[in-house]
């Protein structure tokens, strides 16, 4: 038997969250109906004076919700356990400090069995070479690292371990999105698989949106992800962007997502901008050479003939004294 307050079913989930946020929650059991009430297990002997019954209920599988309780690791490293992985599509990838991982297989399966979306885990040994590809080793799951990633109603099929892909750029997607105007020209010089292009046409109505990458395999999953989403206005491209974009009509929009270097293609993006258009650069810096790094870009763009003003924001940080910061770059 449990004990249970009866409520009123149209006060039910007011009763309940108030209930769990004040841990009085009974979560061993589940909710069920009593005719025109609902009978919520509480580990309180009365609530706010309903009325308290001790009644059959069903128990309620309580499944742990982080990796880090049920990885089976050795208590004294629990601690070096990292708080957060990247999940694309349903591929993880967990960067693991050296003490942790000879135990790479444990940690992979704890993963797998907290998240039921996940369906392979990856040890993620960083990015290497011009092509910015994952170096990943397989640690626990089946398959392979080809997947689907979905946002904002929008299917991009990548695969880390063969191309460029951030899926903690979701948010700034959607964002450029809904700057598009009808009709812009748009250029994406570092593009990947293209998922700012397929995520811009979807969201909004650009005239054309040319998709710039090195690596042969991100055309490849570029078209996929323009077919798959029955997107005709996307063009991906293979090749070096710095050349490229001048066999291009100039850009309303150029998108720079290149974090460690962009900023060495100001010159080019800006030389074939239109006139207020915007560029979106992303960078990482150290926080304290931050807004000096401003200064520079805009005296840098002056000598050259251009008149720019910059909007930023501080996306994450990327380690103890450096940021990735998003800017937002227009041309007068």
């Amino acid at each position: 038997m449990v004990r249970c307050i009866r409520v009123p079913k149209r006060e039910g989930e007011q009763v309940r969250s108030a209930l769990f946020s004040e841990g009085l929650l009974e979560l061993g059991a589940r909710i069920r109906a009593d005719g025109d009430c609902l009978l919520i297990p509480v580990n309180c002997d009365s609530y706010q004076g309903y009325e308290v019954v001790d009644a059959e209920m069903q128990v309620q599988e309580q499944r742990p919700t982080d990796y880090r309780d049920v990885a089976d690791v050795p208590e004294d490293l629990r601690e070096h356990l990292p708080s957060s992985f990247d999940v694309v599509g349903d591929v993880a990838m967990i960067k693991l400090p050296d003490e942790l991982k000879p135990y790479a297989s444990r940690i992979g399966e704890a993963l797998l069995k907290v998240n039921r979306s996940i369906r392979i885990v990856f040890e993620d040994h960083g990015v290497k070479g011009d092509f910015r590809i994952r170096d990943l080793e397989r640690i626990a799951g089946t398959g392979t690292s080809e997947t689907v990633h979905k946002e904002f109603g929008v299917r991009l099929y990548t695969d880390p371990a063969r191309v460029y892909f951030n899926p903690r750029l979701s948010s700034e997607r959607s964002r450029i999105a809904g700057l598009v105007a009808d009709g812009e020209t748009v250029i994406d010089m570092f593009g990947g698989v293209a998922p700012f292009g397929t995520v811009m046409c979807r969201l909004a109505n650009p005239k054309v949106v040319y998709s710039i990458d090195l690596n042969p395999e991100a055309e490849h999953f570029a078209r996929m992800n323009a077919d798959r989403n029955h997107v005709d206005n996307l063009h991906p491209m293979t090749g070096d962007s710095s050349v490229l974009v001048y066999d291009l009509p100039t850009a309303d929009r150029i998108i720079m997502n290149l974090p460690q270097i962009a900023d060495r293609f100001l010159p080019v993006a800006l030389d074939r901008l239109n006139a207020g258009g915007t560029v979106h650069m992303y960078k990482i810096i150290e926080r304290e050479d931050f807004l000096p790094f401003l200064d520079g870009l805009v005296a840098d763009a002056a000598a050259r003939g251009h008149t720019i003003s910059v909007e930023h924001s501080e996306l994450k940080t990327y380690s103890p004294t450096m940021s990735v910061y998003s800017l937002d770059i227009h041309k007068g």
